[in-house]
Formats: structure tokens, C-alpha cells, sequence
């Protein structure tokens, strides 16, 4: 990795920032700001971590909320820890539940079925607990000001916002979505870009948040809310699902790719997706001679990996195989040899047994996180808790229901989940944060950043800038409009099928911050498809 970007062959939007105090990258300038503020104020890198992820539950509401789940990968005290804080399916539903609500095939989108227990509060209060210098109150004092007092809403967040009021105007129909409407479009209509927006229900919802530690949410007022809307409703989230939450703190896993040990977290995420493409692609050398061959062979990898990630990636109590045999040499080795010249629809292997926001965060102190947090195809499930102004998520949407599946719904099973943290360390130091959120691209943006910077020595900015690909099905794949032309035409004479996409949403937002092991030299870079910025000192 290199702090400049000289042979990168394409126009970078933004330069990479550098500091030495500290710094937050996040997809929204109020969010990274009030993070810096949190750590100048007394806070490490955690209580920013923490703040900036508040404030983006009330700055960017199209794409997380106070009712989802979050993810994180935390450096501090000379250690790696994760944690993963997804909730599970609440108690009261089943595949006959579902089967009873008449004409279901596949988990639905919107409304009280795909609602899980949302962690992202308890996430919350557990990492500053644990390593904030700060209390839970005043590391949420700024999003309570921004959802109190109000903020102009930034352009990208504008458009989604309206994308997302026009589709749930159409596809929501019912009174228990009408709570939706008067929170995220008073007088019957989205904020415009510029206009400003707040809440009061959310300020009093965040402010009891901080000031209880998150109990209130869990086993409160708040909790009695939730279960009181999902009665009126005949959802299926219980007071007693709430209470019985608890974050876990888990073990990251990594693999080592040409020096660097790159660390995601253990399924129910996806992590394991990016750390088996990437340990096949290792096997190759890069960037190859003939500059197609670099993107078939992501592209393949990526495929191999999403076939295995599918087919066994769920609640870790229901995989039949573990990360650890999915990430074994020889099992990578079997897989690159299935790579050839022409693009392929790989089935899943057997090794043997054995919307969304991300933010980073690094402080003097040598603290990183990485930080993750989503409500979920935007706003989420389309319903608020009426008098909190909490959007919960509709990450059961995750769930199959096929009996057969690893990844079957089921009472208290935690779903297969988009969101990724990622972290990288080299010789047992942290280098840094990095992530790229976005459904199904996650694992996919990881994988081409890891590459820009290691492969490609690219600084974080330039990582970031580069344009992306994005398998979609089978023999589909994405590229963004700057993608080269001559390198396309050259992977659909291969039997690719490459559509050119207009939505650079799709493709991921990312964020990076990398540590000088030597001079503590902070580096960081912000996704050039948001409204982001690194707000350093």
C-alpha cells in the first residue's frame, strides 16, 4: 500500500486525506463531523465510532435507523475483537405462521414478517461500555440535536429519500404504514435536497437511548411500544424477544492475502464471501499481462465464493460447515483451479467438514473501528413505531423458506446478513478500517478495494474512486459507466454478459482509514458515490 496513486488510470474525485489526531470517515459529512467532535471532546476513537453511527440513523434515514441490526470490528488494547449484534427472528413466528398468511413463496419485504429483533441500540452500548472513554448520553448528544433541532438534507440522501417515498407509496397498503408517511414524508411529500428535516420522536427515542444505556429499548417504554404496535397488527416481535437480546462479542476471521491478514466477521454475515474470493484470487498474480484476465478472474472468484457463501451461510448453530474448512488452502486451491477462460455458473463445493451505512473511525490513542449498521432495502420493513420515530427493519427478509435450507426461518434463528465490517492487519499491527456496504455488493467491493490497495498500491481515495464491477446472477455482470470499454467488450467475448449501470448505488459506498505503523500517520478516504467526507485533525 502506498499514500500515492500514480499509476492509477483514472480521474480520482477526491484527494486522500491525512492527519494525525484523529479522524472519521463516514457517507455524511454531520455524522463524520459530530464523531470528530465526540473525540475531541474527551471521546476515542469507539465514543466517535458510536456517535457518528447515531447520527446517521437521523442524517441519512434512507439507508439505517435506530431499529436495525449493526456489526463491528473494534482494534484497541493490541487485539481484534468483533462483534456481532444481528438479532434474531422473533419467537412467535414459523414456516407455518408464514404459510398461514396465504400465497408466500419467499419472504416478503414489507410490513411484520420479516421484522427481526433490531440490535444496532444494544450495539451501541456495548461498545462504549466496554472501550469508550465517554457515558452513552453524551456520545449520542449530537444525533439528539440533529433529530431535536433539525439538518439539511444532503443531495445523494435527497434522491434516495424521494426513490424511496414514490416505491413504498405504491407498494404499501394498510394503516400500519401510515406512521411511516407522517415521519418520513410530512405533508405528503419527502424533504427536497436542502430542505430541512427533523424529529422529535426520534431526538426522545435517542435521548432515552443514552440516558438508560439502551434498557429502555429492550426492557421499557420503548420495548412496551414495539410491542404494543406489533399486537395492534398481528406482527409477530414480543416485549420478550427485546428483552432477551444480548450483543455477542465473537472471534473475527481472516485470511492472509500476499502479506496482509485481511478480517471479517464469522457467519451469520457474509464476511466468509470476500475472505474465500480472496483466497482464491491470491493464487493468481496481479495485475496480469493481459488486463481482462484481472477481471475475469475477480469475477469467477467472486462467483465461486457467492455459490459457497449461499449454499451454507446462516445462523452458525444451523451451518453444516464451518468457516474455518471453507477457508482451508486446499479448498481455495480446488476452487482456482475451476477458473478458466470462459465465463462459468458455478454450483456450490464440498470441503470437507471440519441500505446500509459504514463508517471508520481511528484516534491517537492507536483505536480503529470499523463500524457497520443497515435497516435493510433503505427505510426497511416500511413501519415506524408510531410516537418514537424508530424505522424497523425487514432483515428476515433474509430468511428461505424451504425446510431444507440452512437459512430457513425459524423462531429465534438469526438470517443470513449483508452487512460487513472489514480490518486489516500486517505483522500483527493494525494497518486499518475499511468497508464497502450495499446488499450483496458488500463482499464484492471488499474484494475489489483489497485488491486496489494491495495489488494495485493504490491510497485509500484512489481504492475507492476506482470503477467497479458487480456480478449479479449467473453469467450477469454490472460495470459502472467508467469502467473500460476495451476491457469490457473483452470479458463479453468471454461469455460474460456486461451491462453498463447508470445506478451507482448499486455498486456500493465505502469508506477507509490506514495507519503509517511507523509515524501514526493517519490516511483516509470517502466513497465518491455519497454525500461522505473524512473529517480529521
Amino acid at each position: 500500500m502506498t499514500s500515492d496513486a500514480l499509476h492509477y488510470p483514472y480521474p480520482s474525485s477526491r484527494k486522500v486525506i491525512f492527519a494525525k489526531n484523529g479522524m472519521v470517515a463516514a457517507s455524511q459529512p454531520l455524522a463524520a463531523e459530530a464523531g470528530l467532535a465526540v473525540m475531541r471532546g474527551g471521546g476515542n476513537a469507539v465514543d466517535a465510532a458510536v456517535a457518528a453511527a447515531a447520527c446517521l440513523t437521523v442524517v441519512e434515514p434512507a439507508s439505517n435507523g435506530i431499529g436495525g441490526d449493526a456489526f463491528a470490528l473494534i482494534w484497541t488494547r493490541g487485539k481484534l475483537f468483533g462483534l456481532n449484534s444481528s438479532g434474531a427472528a422473533p419467537r412467535a413466528i414459523s414456516l407455518e405462521a408464514a404459510a398461514a398468511a396465504g400465497g408466500i413463496t419467499r419472504m416478503p419485504r414489507y410490513g411484520w414478517m420479516p421484522v427481526t429483533v433490531p440490535g444496532a441500540p444494544a450495539a451501541w452500548a456495548a461498545m462504549v461500555q466496554r472501550f469508550g472513554s465517554l457515558s452513552l448520553k453524551q456520545v449520542l448528544e449530537p444525533a439528539v440535536d440533529y433529530a431535536e433541532n433539525g439538518y439539511p438534507v444532503s443531495p445523494v440522501l435527497g434522491e434516495s429519500w424521494e426513490r424511496a417515498f414514490h416505491h413504498y407509496r405504491s407498494a404499501l397498503d394498510g394503516r400500519e404504514f401510515e406512521p411511516w408517511f407522517r415521519t418520513f414524508a410530512p405533508g405528503g411529500s419527502p424533504p427536497g435536497v436542502g430542505e430541512i428535516w427533523r424529529s422529535k420522536d426520534h431526538a426522545r427515542t435517542l435521548r432515552l437511548i443514552g440516558e438508560s444505556d439502551a434498557e429502555t429499548f429492550y426492557r421499557g417504554e420503548t420495548a412496551r411500544r414495539i410491542d404494543a404496535f406489533s399486537r395492534e397488527f398481528n406482527g409477530f416481535l414480543r416485549a420478550e424477544d427485546l428483552a432477551a437480546f444480548q450483543p455477542e462479542w465473537v472471534q473475527p476471521i481472516h485470511v492472509n492475502y500476499r502479506g496482509y491478514d485481511i478480517w471479517e466477521l464469522p457467519p451469520n454475515g457474509q464476511g466468509l464471501i470476500a475472505l474465500m474470493a480472496l483466497n482464491i484470487l491470491k493464487g493468481f498474480t496481479f495485475p496480469c499481462e493481459v488486463p481482462a484476465d484481472t477481471s475475469h478472474r475477480l469475477i469467477e472468484a467472486l462467483k465461486l465464493a457467492f455459490a459457497d457463501g449461499l449454499e451454507y451461510i446462516a445462523d452458525p448453530s444451523r451451518m453444516s460447515l464451518s468457516a474455518e474448512s471453507l477457508l482451508e488452502e486446499s479448498y481455495a486451491e480446488t476452487r482456482r483451479r475451476m477458473i478458466g477462460e470462459r465465463a462459468a455458473e458455478p454450483a456450490a463445493g464440498k470441503p470437507e467438514a471440519g441500505g446500509t451505512v459504514y463508517l471508520a473511525a481511528a484516534d491517537a490513542m492507536g483505536n480503529m473501528v470499523s463500524f457497520i449498521q443497515s435497516n435493510y432495502m433503505g427505510f426497511g420493513s416500511g413501519l415506524v413505531v408510531p410516537g418514537t420515530g424508530i424505522a424497523l427493519h425487514n432483515r428476515g427478509c433474509g430468511f428461505s423458506l424451504n425446510p431444507g435450507d440452512a437459512n430457513c426461518l425459524a423462531p429465534g434463528r438469526k438470517p443470513y446478513h449483508t452487512i460487513i465490517p472489514g480490518f486489516i492487519t500486517k505483522d500483527s499491527q493494525a494497518l486499518g478500517p475499511f468497508g464497502v456496504m450495499g446488499g450483496f455488493m458488500q463482499p464484492q467491493g471488499h474484494v475489489q478495494v483489497i485488491m486496489n490497495m494491495i495489488d494495485f498500491q493504490l491510497n485509500p481515495q484512489a481504492a475507492l474512486d476506482a470503477p467497479r464491477l458487480q456480478w449479479l446472477e449467473k453469467k450477469r455482470v454490472a460495470a459502472e459507466p467508467d469502467f473500460p470499454r476495451h476491457i469490457a467488450r473483452a470479458l463479453a467475448r468471454r461469455g460474460h454478459e456486461i451491462v453498463v449501470s447508470m445506478d451507482q448505488g448499486s455498486f456500493g459506498r465505502g469508506q477507509i482509514i490506514l495507519r503509517d505503523p511507523k509515524s501514526g500517520v493517519l490516511s483516509g478516504g470517502t466513497e465518491p458515490r455519497a454525500d461522505g467526507t473524512v473529517a480529521a485533525y
